[in-house]
């Protein structure tokens, strides 16, 4: 039995005095430790070693005390599991020296056997449950495959993913098969973590927001509903679509337990979009946190206001950024256990 489980029951819709709160990247980046780890191991070491995936996805539980853990990993594991060469380049971000173009690169991709290819994930999930010790949730997580598609398309990190875009609409065939195959694996990764102890299950889907609402459901959406419908029936499922204001509604009926919202829908709308039946994740701009602390609480109180404090997981709109201060990350997560409502 977790000992806080706020977070469980936010995602089952239960009434509570606050709501819960964590961080997305909450696993490093910000913190002193971790940049000291990072001078010593390489990206994908970290992510490949469960001790160190480990010891960093416990870094913000003993410096923050969020209400959750996440997991440090990488979407793009998955993308290296499917047999395709991923590298991590400071200052470039990801990397993929060759990207799938035509058929005959995506016939060298295969739906892999998790435990061989990503076993290393599933330890460290084994391990962080262990130091937990069900003191708090541990959430493990996956990119959408359009996510993946657009950086196994375009080969790098891109502002419009032009090259991803084409493929899908030169060559549907092929894109519709990468993303079959991306689906695939990704049910088998989620379904692996469950196994090995993952709570709760968050979906990115980064540049779901590049799409057409129409080119969304073809290219997107409907593989999301394909992961969503195999792993709602294990665990809670999270969906965080970034500028995808336009899918909240269909969101909302597919089988997730929460809907992650970035900080350009307000409350209001997101409630609206959405329904008002199904909680909500987010959604502060996540460089309001270099505001002047007494702002930051001032805006979390208000943002707790707006949304509610039932249905409602406190977070970022997006992945906290690499050179906040360690003290707003804490102002941000101590706000919301003071945050109470004058009967």
């Amino acid at each position: 039995m977790i000992k806080n489980d706020l977070l469980l029951k936010a995602l089952r819709g239960e009434s509570l005095d606050r709501p819960p709160v964590w961080i997305m990247r909450q696993a490093g980046r910000f913190l002193p430790d971790f940049m000291k780890l990072r001078e010593k191991y390489d990206f994908f070491t970290r992510c490949q070693t469960p001790e160190l995936a480990t010891e960093i996805t416990l870094m913000p539980i003993k410096e923050l005390s969020p209400d959750a853990a996440i997991i440090f990993s990488d979407i793009l594991v998955v993308l290296q599991a499917m047999n395709l060469t991923v590298e991590m380049k400071d200052g470039v971000g990801p990397c993929i020296p060759n990207p799938i173009k035509n058929r005959k690169d995506l016939s060298n991709l295969i739906v892999p056997e998790i435990n061989e290819k990503l076993g290393y994930v599933l330890n460290a999930i084994q391990m962080t449950k262990k130091e937990l010790n069900d003191k708090i949730p541990l959430i493990g997580f996956a990119g959408a495959p359009w996510t993946l598609l657009c950086y196994a398309v375009q080969g790098q990190g891109s502002k419009n993913f032009e090259k991803a875009k084409a493929l899908c609409f030169k060559n549907p065939e092929i894109a519709h098969e990468l993303l079959q195959k991306i689906t695939d694996t990704t049910i088998k990764y989620l379904e692996a973590k469950v196994n090995a102890g993952a709570d709760v299950i968050q979906l990115f889907d980064s540049w779901g927001g590049l799409l057409s609402p129409n080119d969304y459901n073809e290219f997107s959406w409907n593989y999301l509903q394909k992961v969503i419908t195999k792993i709602q029936k294990i665990a809670p499922v999270i969906i965080f679509g970034k500028g995808c204001w336009f899918a909240l509604n269909k969101m909302s009926f597919s089988g997730a337990s929460a809907i992650g919202i970035d900080w350009m829908c307000s409350a209001k709308n997101a409630r609206y979009l959405s329904g008002g039946k199904i909680t909500l994740q987010g959604n502060l701009d996540p460089s309001r946190l270099f505001s002047p602390i007494p702002t930051i609480k001032n805006e979390v109180n208000k943002m707790i206001d707006e949304f509610g404090k039932d249905r409602y997981i406190v977070n970022l709109g997006h992945g906290i950024l690499p050179n906040v201060p360690v003290d707003h990350a804490r102002a941000f997560i101590d706000t919301v256990k003071e945050y109470s409502i004058i009967k």
